[in-house]
């Protein structure tokens, strides 16, 4: 499906901006190393039993002290604690937790990778040149509470979905798509990485790759494959799945980009005037491909 989308250049254009303007995103081998070991098996949506291709974690080493040091990380590693991981258990948002919302989204204004994206959305006319007016658009689209769960009370939000991840109905995994709650959880003993997801031979990742397909199993529960931006900042997360959900008003948007060595299709799902769920996936990294 995906390969029959032609690349979408402009939008290609604008993430390579990002990308060459992210300069808090942490270097493979340097800042962290991860150990792709085996390559995961299929597994049945549904299923929580997955064949573990990967003995050792993903994450073999992780320099904490400087995601603790970069402003960004530090108070999106705040706001990772801050929900209850099943739908359908209302949240509840305490004026402390607001507030880190807001430091949140005040650090990321202030990095080049969100100013970029804002001037963007400002040029093609979907948000507001006013910081404040911006601000707010991207609150209701990442941190406005919205029901996922029919019988249930507010109990998600885009923020959550995305980076935090969510088990629904105890039963199957959605969302958790963020390096950093993975190596965390994996940390704490909560995730167990399975191997990594690819199609063929030729398409075997590697260890400096700044996206991955991935399989693992979350508290117990198994997400059979799952995808995630590896090193990257949360701001740049952040800056490329706004561009993409502000620039369609479609229940659901796809794209495929080239974005430095990798070709991605890269999905955003709407919940009225935010986002429901936001990844890529790898297409392929030409890296591997000369």
């Amino acid at each position: 499906m995906a390969r029959s989308q032609g690349v979408n250049h402009e939008l290609s254009e604008v993430l390579n901006q990002l990308w060459s303007r992210d300069t808090n995103r942490l270097k493979p081998g340097t800042d962290y190393t991860i150990s792709l070991q085996g390559k995961a098996g299929y597994v049945a949506q549904g299923s929580n039993t997955a064949r573990d291709m990967a003995r050792a974690p993903l994450f073999a080493y992780v320099n904490e002290g400087k995601l603790k040091n970069i402003k960004t990380y530090a108070l999106f590693m705040r706001l990772l604690d801050n929900y209850e991981m099943s739908t359908g258990v209302s949240e509840t948002v305490t004026s402390e937790e607001l507030m880190e919302n807001d430091l949140f989204l005040n650090a990321i204004l202030e990095t080049e990778v969100m100013k970029c994206a804002h001037k963007y959305l400002v040029s093609k006319g979907r948000s507001p040149s006013d910081q404040q007016q911006f601000k707010r658009q991207l609150y209701d689209m990442w941190f406005r509470l919205y029901h996922r769960d029919r019988s249930g009370g507010e109990d998600s939000c885009g923020f959550e979905h995305v980076f935090v991840g969510e088990s629904k109905y105890g039963k199957e995994i959605t969302g958790f798509h963020n390096w950093v709650q993975f190596y965390l959880q994996e940390k704490h003993g909560n995730v167990d990485y399975k191997g990594y997801k690819a199609q063929g031979n030729r398409n075997t990742p590697d260890e400096d790759d700044h996206v991955l397909n991935l399989q693992f199993s979350w508290k117990g529960l198994v997400k059979p494959v799952g995808s995630s931006f590896i090193g990257v900042s949360p701001e740049f997360e952040v800056a490329l799945f706004t561009i993409l959900f502000l620039t369609s008003t479609d229940k659901v948007t796809t794209a495929v980009v080239k974005v430095d060595e990798y070709l991605l299709e890269v999905v955003v799902y709407r919940q009225g005037r935010s986002i429901g769920t936001s990844y890529p996936k790898l297409l392929s990294s030409n890296n591997r491909d000369l």
